[in-house]
């Protein structure tokens, strides 16, 4: 079996890619440079690659930047503090943050697609999450499934009958229960990056949604989170 899995270089991405491997899937692994102010996380895309042994690793620069829309690509400052993480969860607050950007899962899942059908992979792994996480619209279960509709009607393989499959593992378990699990599969989490502003020495700035989510999930695992964020 082979998938193609969109690594970011966080411990998301790196726990969904290990799971498909335990699964028996032979990994294709796509990271998307997508003109991102916090482009620390490319390194680590390429360390958590190579940890996973992946068959091949690229890189496609897509500059979203060009449009805009979203503090990640340079659009205004990268909330910090939100009070809408403190003492609920993500689900509970209405606002979506300004590090959505706009479509990014559609243009990064219809990449991955496109790989998929040339390496003639039977599914996608993408590491969203529905429980701890900032309030993207397209994180959601529901969008899942409807980009899979989509998948299986505008592919050859879908029009074929081997519509491909769109493996999200981690969709229903917290950011402490995914960290647990990555310490089932002996991963090393000291590879990844998670900060959405990092320092210019690329350290963590500790108050970003992306870095409270983190400290939050391996605070409730009980576990120290090795790269000091």
């Amino acid at each position: 079996m082979r998938a193609v899995v969109l690594l970011s270089g966080g411990l998301d991405s790196y726990t969904a890619a290990a799971a498909a491997r335990r699964e028996g899937y032979e990994l294709f692994a796509l990271t998307v440079s997508y003109g991102q102010t916090h482009v620390r996380e490319l390194e680590s895309a390429r360390a958590v690659a190579k940890a996973l042994c992946v068959t091949r690793h690229i890189e496609l620069e897509v500059d979203l930047a060009g449009f805009g829309g979203s503090s990640l690509v340079g659009e205004g400052a990268v909330p910090v503090d939100r009070a809408e993480l403190d003492g609920q969860t993500h689900t509970d607050a209405g606002e979506i943050p300004t590090t959505y950007v706009p479509a990014r899962n559609t243009i990064f899942l219809s990449l991955a697609l496109a790989w998929a059908e040339v390496t003639g992979s039977e599914a996608i792994v993408i590491g969203v999450n529905a429980l701890d996480y900032s309030g993207y619209p397209d994180c959601r279960p529901e969008y899942l499934d409807a980009f899979a509709r989509l998948a299986a009607l505008a592919t050859r393989a879908g029009v074929e009958g081997r519509p491909l499959r769109v493996l999200a593992p981690l969709l229903h378990l917290s950011k402490a229960e995914i960290i647990r699990l990555g310490g089932d599969l002996d991963l090393d989490y000291g590879l990844t990056h998670s900060c959405y502003a990092p320092t210019p020495e690329g350290r963590p700035c500790r108050h970003c949604d992306s870095c409270r989510l983190r400290a939050k999930g391996f605070a409730e695992a009980g576990l120290e989170d090795p790269t000091g964020q």
